[in-house]
């Protein structure tokens, strides 16, 4: 494993790590006010209706779906920036440096899911919830393991930013190929149309955004009538974004991931934790996180999380297929592990596609969510404080 950070990826942790604790003060204010005297305006206010658009050509959404529809795909474009440069020029560009997280990261999407699939067995209606523990909030998980400092080697820091990375990589996959609804052919040819317009673009070499936005736009609106959901059209339009061959070429990638880094960071993802973590804690009980969907998702991100991530590497490593992060132990690695099991922001948002007909369960992801990320949170920092030295 690598022993230094590169500068772009230096960067990316600073910004993940800060923007964590500024979802940590969102969702905690979201349940504070949605179990205040304010919680019926809160729940009111997202469910307010607004129309975006001119005369004809537009749309009139719940604000709670302009955010998590419209919002979000502007933080998946920023996500698949993130991978594409990792990809092409960063730490994963390098294949042996890249095993190691990316069988982890396996590990740590197919053991949850097993976890939550066994506990809801049966269930037809819960069952569509398999890939909600499966998910990594990339900026909590890092902001956790940025408040032990240097006390965290390096390769360790890198190991989690990475594997996180790819985890998203696997929730996009995943929202693109199990929770799209019914598919429009016609919508599906404007997106197909719009794509190969982009990627004329990229041929080009067109080093102005506006063009690739102007595009982007009229895309997200064919995806979001397609079927398709919405944010994947984020990841479309990311994904034909020219990057530099050599490090001194401009690159467009590189400049509209800086430009936007500081309003994903701060604005959206801590709008979205604020519009989705708000859940009534009234009369919850015991039985209420014992219920198939809560429980499912419990277990999936504290038990299957730490299991699939340790799991996968240890065979991975004593297979020789990939190399132990330096300067770290088994349980220090451990730890990490149980770090990735912070599903949060993530997790949150595969619930609320996984259960759209039928939100009585929402609120049970919710808790299963918060839940399962705040025992992953203690149990993994507390690890790595014992078994990391200052």
């Amino acid at each position: 494993m690598i022993n230094n950070l590169s500068k772009p990826f230096k960067w990316f942790f600073k910004l993940e790590a800060a923007s964590g604790l500024v979802l940590l003060i969102a969702a905690i204010l979201a349940l504070f006010i949605s179990n205040s005297d304010l919680s019926d305006l809160y729940f009111h206010s997202l469910e307010k209706y607004l129309f975006i658009g001119i005369n004809e050509f537009g749309l009139k959404l719940s604000v709670h779906h302009w955010i998590n529809d419209a919002l979000m795909a502007i933080f998946f474009f920023f996500v698949t920036l993130e991978i594409k440069r990792e990809f092409l020029q960063g730490e994963l560009s390098n294949i042996k440096q890249a095993m190691l997280p990316i069988i982890a990261a396996a590990g740590g999407m197919l053991v949850p899911a097993l976890f939550y699939i066994v506990i809801n067995w049966g269930n037809s209606e819960t069952m569509n919830g398999w890939a909600i523990p499966s998910a990594t909030d990339i900026a909590f998980s890092l902001g956790i393991l940025s408040l032990l400092g240097s006390r965290v080697p390096i390769s360790l820091k890198v190991f989690l930013t990475a594997l996180a990375i790819i985890d998203d990589l696997g929730a996009i996959l995943i929202i693109a190929f199990f929770y799209s609804g019914d598919l429009s052919i016609p919508y599906l040819s404007l997106i197909l149309l719009s794509y190969i317009l982009l990627l004329v673009l990229n041929k080009f070499s067109v080093k102005i955004f506006t063009p690739y936005l102007f595009i982007g736009l009229f895309m997200w609106f064919f995806t979001y009538k397609s079927g398709i959901h919405a944010t994947i059209s984020g990841v479309l339009l990311a994904s034909a974004l020219p990057h530099r061959i050599k490090d001194k070429d401009f690159s467009l990638l590189v400049k509209i991931e800086h430009a936007i880094s500081p309003y994903v960071a701060f604005m959206i993802m801590p709008l979205f934790a604020f519009a989705n973590a708000g859940v009534s804690l009234e009369g919850l009980s015991l039985s209420s996180l014992l219920a198939p969907v809560p429980l499912g998702i419990l277990c999936g991100l504290f038990f299957g999380k730490q299991i699939g991530v340790l799991l996968f590497s240890y065979i991975s490593i004593k297979l020789k297929f990939a190399e132990a992060p330096n300067n770290s132990n088994w349980l220090s690695l451990y730890g990490v592990s149980i770090l990735t099991g912070i599903g949060f922001t993530m997790s949150l948002f595969v619930g609320n596609l996984a259960f759209v007909e039928n939100i009585q369960y929402i609120d049970g992801v919710k808790i299963g969510v918060l839940t399962g990320s705040l025992l992953s949170t203690i149990f993994g920092y507390s690890l790595l404080l014992i078994s990391t030295k200052k």
